[in-house]
């Protein structure tokens, strides 16, 4: 296909979707000026498609771009005939406005995936060059530059090389690079605490821009598939998210799988809770299946290769097993007949006392310097009823046997897995063989290893089944669910996962990292409110003060209107945190947050030396440069609102368990502190999940709001990349 175009209004909408699509267009920028767009296919008798929206339509529907109904295309237009305000000088910070109050609660413009909607909004604010990227910096529009960064993380290279073509030749403005420096950091595993090589990486995401080996567009099926045995967590997470973008990049199909070959540990409620968390992650997929869908298959592989003599039934003790395998001794039963072997075979699909004593193993290398190729298991006895079938099966196959025939039989052509099974892949590749299956190609990623953090499902059924968390969705855990409750944004895990790319290399990476994103996403657009502790807290009298309580209404973020409006009460007196009482003098000026300044006048305290009562004087002539001391305070009225403010900690002290260590030995003795405080009055109105800031005490999401006056308002902490905790 060709695509022509005047010089001078080069159609990036268009260009930009062809390069996220992967579609080839000949380019011709020949035509004179004020020309419409016009796309020509070489190998339809002369057949042309005329102007940008139609053209995008096209080309939105090809690469999957279009919504995923009637009702999300309709939206999808909507968006294409807006996108050209921004080409007008007039209407164009009307238009930021507009898409920056509609993108508050929003990752896209429509739906939960990447549209052509996005693509032509995108392009028509880099089309204006620099004066969107004086905006961009100026913060005026937090919203809009989250998702224009949010999209740039994602597609930045391909996004990129359409305005680095386009839009510098017309002088509007250079793209964002970044220096060889800053490259050479995001490559690696670049420090947060740097602002501006941040946001190049936004912008760049360079080192995700890797290939699958062998792939062609439109031929590419992957997989993503977890077991059944938990909730999803942040490391299934980057697998997730790897296998969602190459299935974009090569406009291929992707199956969410449930690997459910373990009754003993697998349920409906983690099926369920695992579709949850891949919808959070804005997953979308082309089909669920199961394991268990090809139980009927796999016995009948497993037959066939027992009667091929590529496999054998073993009734020796598991114990010993290992030793044999360990040290490269064949089993005794390795060499029986294959009238043997199927006899026994018969006794485990019947689950008798005899069959329950064996397994059945792939014959591969017993000698083989990779132990993974000794022998390897491929079905075992289990009695216990499986959550979806019930009690059909005794016997079960093992992940090493099922997952390489499910490949193959459902059309995988590239099965990503994490470099901790690497050693395996050998063995994959033997057995696909040995079946007599196609070849599926393996890519390896490296494992997110995050600090102080156990990403082992057992070992955290452990502390559920232990009582020493409230669920798989406890702030603690590192389930999606758990950190999406303590204050995650989505937006930051997917920036924090994308940041790494496919590498192969094996990171421990810190918290810390993932909560300064999610605070630079979460700073600029949540409302701020004030609280002051309980235990403590000092009165402080303005002699001068307002005889009469009066309002003011005031903005809940000062730079961002979006957040909505407060009401704030001025009274004589005012309560404050006794520690700010602590550390004032008298004759002291000090600043009175969203009010002026106030000098202290004199400070009471009991017979133990602890701080009672301050008098002070309002002083609102005062200037607040000149203060040390800027304290937030409440009015002394009844219509305060008791807050319970929740912090966590670490599950265990260590950085990283080494071999062999047992995280019992570990185990952190105080993970969840809990401190009472009153809260501004306007609290009464949060909202479950709402993320808020408390003035100088720092950001909270909302877990419990407002019920009744007994009950306080529970807020979890959020970290902001910047807290120490006991386990440091």
């Amino acid at each position: 296909m060709e695509i022509s175009f005047s010089a001078d209004f080069p159609p990036l909408s268009v260009l930009a979707t062809a390069k996220i699509a992967g579609i080839s267009l000949v380019t011709d920028s020949s035509l004179p000026a004020g020309s419409p767009l016009v796309l020509q296919f070489s190998s339809r008798d002369g057949l042309k498609l005329h102007g940008t929206n139609v053209i995008l339509r096209y080309l939105g529907r090809k690469a999957g771009l279009y919504g995923c109904d009637e009702l999300e295309a309709a939206q999808i237009d909507e968006w294409l005939e807006y996108a050209c305000i921004f080409s007008s000088g007039s209407k164009f910070e009307t238009a930021c406005g507009y898409v920056d109050d509609y993108l508050l609660p929003r990752t896209f413009l429509v739906g939960y995936s990447l549209s052509i909607a996005d693509i032509a909004i995108w392009s028509g604010l880099a089309g204006t060059g620099q004066r969107w990227e004086s905006l961009r910096k100026s913060k005026k529009y937090q919203n809009l530059v989250r998702w224009f960064n949010s999209n740039a993380t994602e597609y930045g290279t391909l996004l990129n090389e359409v305005t680095s073509a386009y839009v510098g030749k017309r002088g509007l403005g250079k793209p964002v690079t970044s220096k060889p420096k800053e490259r050479e950091q995001s490559n690696n595993q670049p420090s947060m605490g740097n602002e501006k090589a941040v946001a190049n990486r936004e912008i760049n995401a360079a080192s995700f821009e890797v290939d699958l080996p062998g792939a062609k567009i439109g031929g590419v099926c992957l997989r993503f598939a977890p077991e059944p045995s938990g909730y999803l967590h942040i490391g299934h997470s980057k697998a997730a998210l790897l296998n969602k973008y190459f299935a974009q990049r090569y406009q291929g199909q992707l199956i969410v799988r449930f690997d459910d070959t373990n009754p003993a540990k697998e349920s409906n409620e983690f099926v369920e809770n695992l579709l949850i968390d891949i919808e959070t992650l804005g997953i979308k997929y082309d089909r669920v299946t199961y394991t268990s869908d090809y139980f009927p298959q796999l016995m009948e592989m497993g037959e066939r290769l027992i009667s091929e003599g590529k496999a054998y039934v073993d009734d020796t003790p598991r114990e010993q097993m290992q030793k044999e395998r360990m040290n490269g001794i064949e089993s005794k039963c390795r060499n029986n007949s294959v009238d043997q072997n199927l006899a026994l075979w018969k006794e485990m699909i019947a689950a008798s006392e005899r069959g329950l004593q064996c397994c059945v193993r792939g014959k591969l290398d017993m000698q083989a310097p990779n132990k993974s190729l000794r022998d390897p298991v491929y079905y075992r006895c289990n009695p216990i009823s499986h959550h979806r079938i019930g009690s059909k099966y005794k016997l079960y196959p093992t992940y090493d046997f099922a997952c390489p025939f499910v490949d193959a039989y459902e059309g995988v052509t590239h099965a990503l897995r994490s470099s901790e099974y690497h050693d395996r892949n050998d063995q994959y590749y033997m057995i696909l063989g040995d079946m007599g299956l196609r070849k599926v190609q393996i890519y390896e990623f490296s494992r997110l290893n995050m600090v102080y953090t156990l990403l082992s499902k057992r070992k955290l059924l452990w502390f559920v089944q232990n009582g020493k968390v409230d669920g798989w969705d406890d702030p603690r855990f590192p389930t999606v669910q758990g950190i999406v409750r303590r204050g995650l944004q989505i937006d930051a895990l997917k920036q924090f996962i994308l940041q790494q790319g496919a590498s192969k290399n094996l990171n421990l990476m810190e918290w810390d990292k993932l909560w300064t994103i999610n605070k630079k996403i979460i700073d600029p657009i949540c409302p701020r409110h004030t609280a002051v502790l309980q235990e403590r807290r000092v009165l402080l009298t303005l002699t001068d003060g307002p005889e009469k309580p009066f309002v003011r209404i005031v903005p809940r973020h000062k730079k961002y209107e979006g957040a909505g409006k407060k009401a704030t009460t001025y009274t004589k007196n005012i309560w404050i945190d006794y520690a700010d009482a602590a550390s004032v003098s008298v004759g002291e000026e000090i600043t009175l947050m969203d009010w002026g300044n106030s000098i202290i006048k004199e400070i009471k305290k009991d017979q133990d030396g602890n701080i009672t009562h301050l008098m002070g004087a309002l002083h609102l002539e005062g200037s607040v440069k000149t203060t040390k001391l800027k304290i937030t305070w409440l009015p002394e009225t009844d219509e305060l609102v008791n807050l319970s403010l929740v912090e966590f900690d670490y599950l265990i002290t260590k950085k990283k368990l080494e071999e062999g260590e047992d995280f019992l030995d570990v185990l952190n003795p105080c993970t969840r502190r809990e401190t009472l405080a009153l809260g501004d009055a306007n609290m009464h109105n949060l909202k479950y999940g709402e993320i808020l800031q408390l003035e100088r005490k720092g950001y909270f999401r909302c877990d419990v709001p407002f019920l009744r006056a007994s009950r306080p308002i529970v807020l979890f902490a959020i970290p902001d990349g910047r807290q120490q905790t006991s386990s440091r």
